[in-house]
């Protein structure tokens, strides 16, 4: 009998609608690892107007609870659109729904409340459950946690009330040393990754995504457009690479931010020919396919989302990912390479999980010839890159969101006296992978908002 109740708050989630970033993936996949170790897990996320308020998956253990719908019905440009209104409503209203429709039922039935807010958006949130629990005489039996994935806004967090009201964890050392500048000394938790990455799309399908790539050095970028993820020196390294008759080929996908209009030019500058394609499709073979139209170019810039198959394809296939970040809190795409088998170039301040030389390449200095040295030296010594990927696999699985909850999380909640008792035997390890080429619930919805705020 599990006596513990999860309760997840961020404002990404699992819908289109909600995910923006790393933190979707995040919460996402932790939220279903939890429920399949048998733990009654409910995710509050900032939800698609157009789908169900409340929905049941995972055999009744995950609720998802899409909140703010009636804000988000009048912004359509997703999560963040609209979002001091939505931070406004999610501050009073989820405290309220909390008391009222989880919290005392769960102990009644004699269960503990574990709380889990995600970045600064659930600061706040975390101080009104915390006053009322309080008031309640709840404390003892809810256990209240905040995390800090990156340093978003830590201007608007009221650390002093927070640290009152919550345990404080973050995703790597980098950020633990960071937050020692606000008077947090953070619990370390790293993310995890989805086990469903170590699966890597059919092999006949791979071979002929790196067919295309045959006499070229395949670069891959996934990021937000950012000057803190390095595009520039990417851009340049691709540049420095043509000089030297590598023959690059970048593939790279950006966000909607201003940056990549700046990074775009500085490639025209130096001569590269950019093409800008869409994929029509969410498998291999319309990545495949739309890459062939525009092969010839030195780089070209995906238009479209790319499904976790065609990344898995992407990451495998080229000659090295680029997760070179100058800041990076975690490092969720280098980790997610590794488990493609891929070879991830990454930065030098949250990746934790990469071991340079040994199963990555973590990236010292913002100099572009670096890159470029590093890959060089990989495209001619294939049994070098042979190794480094098959490590890059076995590293991986240490990663996944059920190895972490094993190794980490549930071991620190039963030290802070949280009862876990989860049924589910440990998950075996994935078989290495053979070497290749390269409900909705019947259940009310959720209260959206209350009088006072709704706008």
């Amino acid at each position: 009998m599990h006596n513990v109740v999860f309760a997840l708050l961020s404002f990404e989630g699992p819908d289109r609608y909600s995910h923006a970033g790393g933190l979707g993936s995040r919460v996402t996949e932790m939220s279903h690892a939890l429920a399949t170790l048998g733990l009654e897990t409910h995710l509050f996320f900032i939800g698609d107007p157009h789908l169900p308020g409340h929905e049941i998956s995972n055999g009744g253990k995950l609720h998802l609870h899409r909140w703010c719908q009636w804000i988000s019905a009048h912004h359509p440009s997703g999560v963040y659109d609209g979002e001091e209104g939505k931070l406004t409503d999610w501050n009073l209203s989820i405290p309220r729904w909390l008391e009222s429709d989880l919290i005392g039922q769960a102990l009644e039935r004699g269960k503990h409340v574990v709380v889990i807010g995600e970045e600064w958006h659930t600061a706040g949130t975390l101080t009104n459950i915390h006053e009322m629990l309080v008031r309640r005489g709840w404390r003892d039996r809810v256990h209240l946690l905040w995390n800090a994935n990156n340093t978003f806004s830590f201007h608007r967090v009221d650390w002093e009330r927070l640290r009152k009201a919550a345990t404080c964890m973050t995703v790597s050392r980098y950020m633990k040393h960071v937050m020692w500048r606000y008077g947090v000394d953070a619990r370390v938790i790293p993310n995890g990754i989805s086990s469903s990455w170590l699966t890597l799309p059919d092999a006949q399908q791979l071979a002929g995504l790196a067919a295309l790539f045959a006499g070229r050095v395949a670069l891959a970028k996934l990021a937000r457009w950012d000057p803190d993820k390095r595009w520039d020196m990417a851009v340049d390294a691709v540049a420095d690479m043509k000089r030297a008759g590598l023959r690059p080929l970048f593939i790279g996908r950006g966000g909607r931010e201003p940056h990549g209009k700046d990074v775009l030019a500085g490639a025209a500058r130096q001569g590269l020919t950019v093409t800008h394609t869409h994929i029509h499709g969410g498998d291999l073979p319309a990545l495949t396919a739309a890459l062939r139209e525009v092969i010839a170019a030195d780089m070209i810039m995906l238009e479209t989302h790319l499904t976790q198959e065609q990344r898995q394809g992407l990451y495998h296939t080229a000659n090295a990912v680029l997760a070179n970040s100058g800041i990076e809190p975690f490092g969720l795409v280098g980790l997610e390479a590794m488990a493609s088998g891929g070879i991830a170039l990454v930065g030098s301040t949250g990746e934790d999980y990469a071991t340079h030389g040994h199963d990555a390449i973590s990236v010292q200095t913002a100099i572009p010839q670096e890159i470029v040295r590093r890959v060089a030296a990989l495209h001619r010594d294939r049994e070098a890159a042979r190794k480094l990927r098959a490590q890059a696999r076995r590293t991986a699985e240490l990663y996944t969101w059920e190895a972490v909850l094993r190794r980490v999380l549930l071991p620190f909640l039963e030290e802070l006296g949280v009862p876990i008792t989860p049924d589910a035997p440990p998950p075996r390890a994935p078989e290495p992978a053979k070497d290749s080429p390269s409900g909705n619930g019947r259940r009310p919805a959720p209260m959206q908002g209350t009088p006072a705020t709704q706008q």
